[in-house]
């Protein structure tokens, strides 16, 4: 059973789902301040720059457009929108029950913003997506399906970088937080994909062959 609070952030979502700047928007609106809670602007960089490449590579465009987008990558990123909405929903007084269980992530987040409540919350939201949308996962080429694999694998690193940096790194674990921290530029060591794949959508014509390893900063001139 859903609540009022999740049949608001299923209409908030559902009215920006074939626009990608409004989606956009919507992702960024959520990180903005709330009065009397704490400040969590800082976070809205990480999430951004990686939609922003998601939707520079097509993959949040619509079904009818030219070139239309991933539905694996786009019913994704929607679920994420979701939980966050949903969240604020709740913030907001509006009744729930929540309608699945990475909202209380986000919940737990907005009432304690850290960059560890932060991955657990979005991380949840990417997990639960991975898990619902299987079917849409086995459609798309086998090499999107490797790089889905290798995003979900840099963020939950990303991840593990804040909460147990002596797991993820070792003896170095001292500059753990600071490289997976989503508030600073370090994080986009293992939150970005940007040079490495080319910035189109699908992937057709390409074997993992002709996708050359690659040092942040220095990627090839892949062109749509």
């Amino acid at each position: 059973m859903s609540g009022e609070a999740a049949a608001e952030a299923l209409g908030i979502v559902a009215a920006v789902r074939d626009d990608t700047a409004r989606r956009l928007e919507l992702a960024g609106r959520f990180y903005d301040d709330r009065p009397g809670h704490a400040s969590i602007q800082s976070y809205r960089r990480a999430e951004m720059a990686f939609m922003r490449w998601q939707v520079q590579r097509g993959l949040l465009a619509a079904p009818d457009s030219a070139r239309p987008g991933s539905p694996w990558w786009r019913s994704v990123n929607e679920g994420l929108l979701r939980d966050t909405w949903e969240a604020d929903r709740l913030l907001a007084g509006r009744p729930g029950p929540v309608s699945r269980r990475s909202v209380s992530r986000w919940s737990d987040f907005l009432r304690r913003p850290g960059a560890v409540t932060w991955y657990r919350a979005h991380n949840a939201s990417i997990v639960a997506g991975y898990l619902e949308h299987q079917e849409l996962c086995a459609a798309e080429l086998p090499l999107e399906r490797f790089f889905m694999n290798v995003a979900l694998a840099r963020v939950l690193y990303a991840h593990a970088l804040v909460a147990s940096p002596k797991l993820a790194l070792g003896r170095v674990r001292a500059i753990g937080r600071a490289l997976g921290d989503p508030r600073w530029r370090g994080a986009d060591l293992f939150l970005s994909l940007h040079n490495i794949l080319p910035v189109r959508y699908p992937l057709d014509g390409i074997t993992i062959g002709e996708i050359p390893p690659t040092a942040e900063g220095s990627g090839p001139s892949w062109a749509g």
